[in-house]
This record gives structure tokens, sequence and C-alpha cells, in this order.
């Protein structure tokens, strides 16, 4: 019997409440993957994860770490992992190139025998630049993605596996919020610029979250509409208009990379969801008004006005994870998503922790 895929589906997502998001497409959608995060008590168990993304057709996934019974769960499955280095570890990896060869033996060449994990890229830090983390990794991460392309090279695979930094959308600007405005945020600018030639000369992508949702979080006059996808209020630059905040926040990123010489460096959307809780705005309602006008975009493979056509995609998140810090807001513990048409062997306790 034909499986069911993630995006060919008439109700294929249900968040982690018990409320079931129906989003509407006839085709799996490429260039679409999905974050798995753990902090969790509860856990889904790995092998489980990993049968709701070969039965749904998700072939792409981004981890947080490199724990290792996650990575070797999904050897043989066919699906294109993205792993990552968390911050508290750039300090070691960006002092000294042998400890970055360790880290890549241990934890990438060791998994790619026949029948191993299809390892693809390395996101060294998460988010390293946050304003709130007042600089404690502006000076290690650049050296820490130097040493692990090294290592990866060194290594032999460095020309299938790219290291790459996952950032906030905070590292550029607009500061008339129109796209052609855009730049690199003005105390890392010559950081940020170090950063993107290095990736553009290792052929290398940008990750960049971006979160409609926060924008409508943070900013009380921001128009609602705007957040979604589905008309409402535009704005217009240079005779382009944008009915959508996240086209526009990816273009300004497009000007940012143009304004730097790098305009033809490759963007991976690292994250992208909207949460289902902890905030009036959160809800299963706009989650699915979100999502469904996010999935139609990606199957008609618009892309944005300055980069038409297929997105790299990555949705936050597959799972709820309630021992997040709820820092930012209580929200940041429900962006999850799982599948409906779960495999039959999901043990019925993990169902009814989520009812």
């Amino acid at each position: 019997m034909a499986r069911t895929g993630l995006l060919a589906w008439s109700c294929c997502l249900i968040l982690a409440s018990a409320n079931v998001v129906h989003v509407l497409s006839s085709t799996v959608i490429p260039g679409v993957g999905v974050n798995w995060g753990t902090i969790a008590s509860n856990p889904l168990p790995r092998n489980t994860v990993t049968n709701m993304l070969k039965d749904n057709g998700l072939n792409k996934v981004k981890l947080f770490d490199s724990d290792s019974p996650t990575v070797k769960s999904l050897a043989g499955t066919g699906i294109e992992v993205m792993v990552g280095i968390p911050n508290n570890q750039l300090y070691i990896l960006a002092g000294d190139i042998e400890d970055a060869e360790d880290w890549v033996k241990e934890n990438i060449t060791a998994y790619l025998h026949d029948g191993g994990v299809d390892i693809r890229y390395v996101a060294v830090g998460n988010e390293p630049f946050l304003s709130s983390y007042n600089n404690t990794f502006d000076n290690i991460t650049f050296p820490a993605l130097q040493n692990v392309q090294k290592a990866l090279d060194k290594a032999g695979v460095g020309d299938k596996i790219k290291a790459t930094v996952a950032l906030n959308a905070d590292v550029y600007e607009s500061q008339s919020d129109k796209p052609s405005d855009g730049d690199f945020r003005k105390d890392i600018k010559d950081l940020m610029i170090q950063i993107v030639k290095f990736l553009h000369q290792n052929k290398a992508p940008f990750v960049v979250n971006i979160y409609p949702f926060l924008s409508l979080y943070q900013n009380a006059g921001f128009p609602f509409d705007f957040a979604f996808f589905d008309g409402g209020r535009t704005i217009s630059d240079k005779n382009v208009s944008y009915s959508n905040v996240f086209d526009a926040n990816y273009d300004t990123l497009v000007w940012t990379l143009k304004k730097n010489g790098v305009d033809d460096l490759k963007i991976i959307v690292g994250e992208v969801g909207w949460p289902t809780d902890g905030n009036i705005n959160a809800n299963n309602k706009l989650a699915k008004k979100f999502y469904d006008g996010l999935l139609k975009k990606l199957v008609a493979k618009k892309g944005t006005p300055l980069r038409p056509g297929q997105l790299d995609v990555y949705l936050f998140s597959l799972v709820d994870e309630n021992q997040k810090s709820i820092a930012p807001g209580h929200f940041e513990r429900h962006w999850g998503t799982l599948l409906l048409r779960w495999p039959a062997k999901v043990p019925d306790r993990f169902i009814r922790q989520r009812q």
C-alpha cells in the first residue's frame, strides 16, 4: 500500500495537543524538512520518530546536537541530516584544530559507512549572535566554523558535508522595514561579512531562522494579516510588492547578501513555524492558518520575489519540548507538530500523554 506523505494529505498535521490541523495539498513538497528537538520529559522513542518521518515523506531533518543514539537512529533511512553543535561547545572547537578533528571523527565520519547516516550539514552554533547573549559567542563562532570545515576537509568529506551557522534573522535589519534597505546589524557587520565570505568560498549555505509569529509577538503595532500568507496589508519596494513578512524578511537577507558581495549564496530557512499555546496568538487556529499558507506556497514553488522557485525550509518543530526555557515566552514549549498518520507501532501511552 502506498504511504501517505506529510504533504500529500487532506489531514496530515496534528499539533502536540489533541487538536488536528488540516493542510491541503496533492503532492509531496520537495525541499521541506523538520527540526527534531529533544528537550522534553517524555520524548518519543527515537526509532518511532524516524519511522514517522519516513512514513510521512519527510526526507530531511535538522538536529540541535550530535547525540549518538539519535544520529544512529537515522542510519539507513535515506533521510538527509543536519547535525548541530551547541553554543557551549564552540569555545573548545574554536581553540584547537585537533579538537575539531576529534569532534568530526566521533560525530560525523563514524556514521558515514555503507548503510550509515546521510549527513549533509553541520550547524556550528545555534543563533549565537542574539543580543541577549551579550556578545558571549562573537569571538569564537567564526574560528569554530573555520576549524570544523577544515576538519571535514581533512577527513575527506568536505565536498559533501558543509559547516555553517544557524542564525537568527536578527543578524540583519532594515531601518525602513523595506527589504532593499537591509544590511547586517552594525555591531556584528564585520564579523558577518567574514562568515558569509567563508560560506561562499566553501559552497556552504546561509542558514536563517525566520519567525513571523515573533514579529507579531514583539511589536504590538505589527499588522496582524502581514504575519500570514492570505492577503491583507502590502508594502512596495522598488516595484516589488510584499504581502507577508516571511517574504519581506527573506528578501531583506537577499539584499543584505547582495550588498556584501555574495548575492548567489544559498539560503536555507533553518526554522519556521507557529506555536500553539503560551500567548494570545499562539493557538491551533492561527497555527493552521500559518501552515496552510506556508505549505501551499512551498507546494507551488513560488519562492520570494527576489528568489523565485523552490525554497529549502525546515519546519519548527516536530514535537513540543516541555523542558525548554520559557525566558522568551511560555510559547517556547509549544512549537511542536506531530504527524497525524502515525505508524501502528506508536505506543498508546505516548498518544495519551499528548491528549
